[in-house]
């Protein structure tokens, strides 16, 4: 397989434009995970997409360890992590805490990027997986962003970032930071328009969707835990979209893949979904 080409990052770090992500539900066995990313280790992939609230961080740990004592891969640095920092954990007194416990479970000292993974906070106290209505805070995301930045400073993330964050958002965070988000992750559901999208250029199989986002500079994180999907996701570098097509897939409805509905409440900070995404919906 090609080796999967790079970005560089406003941090000045390069970041695979091809990466593995591992939210899956429902969750396999850790084991099952920690074969997985071996496998993937094996077909080329270096970047591996993990949170707190995916409950991979473990399985990732033990697959990057195995990964370097089989001799797959020569340095730790020759892989990629993203990890995210959960809701739960959104506070400042619990950012680097909660970094530390991601580091612990993943056997590292340190990760290659770290993001906020939702603007919204939860109730200290809370418990649990599930989200219940009356624990969701508006975050200090400035405050919280913040320690991210120290984070940062300390070499526990080489790079940091947020997730499902809109526009305004960001222009609200870019107008506090010192470090600028050096990403921001967004969750796309491009299956639903695959065979739209394949009917613009059927010759060219079923990998448009991805090879439509590579063109538009994006780096990319798939979630297929099937070896020969892996494969085909790593063909989409040898061949390109024309002009044409790629203006006519870009006029195409987009879909979010989660709509963060979780996070909506009469009593929250966002009322509506399209409160939450500023009407970018």
């Amino acid at each position: 397989m090609a080796k999967i080409p790079e970005a560089t990052l406003n941090s000045g770090h390069k970041i695979p434009l091809l990466g593995l992500g591992t939210a899956v539900e429902p969750r396999p066995p850790s084991e099952l995970v920690t074969s997985i990313i071996l496998t993937a280790i094996e077909v080329g992939y270096r970047h591996f997409d993990t949170a707190a609230a995916y409950e991979t961080e473990r399985p990732l740990g033990a697959a990057i360890a195995e990964a370097l004592r089989r001799g797959l891969v020569k340095s730790r640095e020759e892989l990629f992590i993203t990890s995210k920092l959960w809701c739960r954990d959104g506070h400042p007194d619990l950012v680097l805490p909660a970094l530390q416990k991601t580091l612990e479970n993943l056997g590292l000292e340190y990760v290659d990027l770290y993001l906020i993974h939702w603007p919204v906070s939860l109730k200290k106290a809370s418990q649990g997986p599930s989200i219940r209505k009356e624990d969701i805070l508006v975050m200090d995301v400035k405050s919280v962003w913040e320690v991210m930045e120290e984070c940062s400073k300390l070499g526990l993330a080489k790079s940091i970032g947020v997730s499902n964050f809109t526009c305004k958002k960001l222009q609200d965070l870019l107008a506090a930071a010192r470090i600028p988000p050096a990403v921001n992750q967004v969750e796309m559901n491009t299956g639903w328009q695959q065979k739209k999208l394949m009917g613009f250029c059927k010759e060219k199989g079923i990998h448009v969707a991805l090879r439509w986002l590579h063109q538009q500079g994006v780096s990319i994180v798939v979630k297929s835990f099937n070896e020969k999907r892996m494969e085909e996701n790593m063909e989409i570098f040898d061949w390109e979209l024309t002009e044409d097509e790629v203006k006519k897939i870009g006029e195409s409805p987009q879909g979010r893949g989660f709509s963060g509905d979780v996070f909506v409440s009469p009593l929250g900070p966002f009322k509506t979904v399209e409160d939450l995404w500023d009407g970018e919906v």
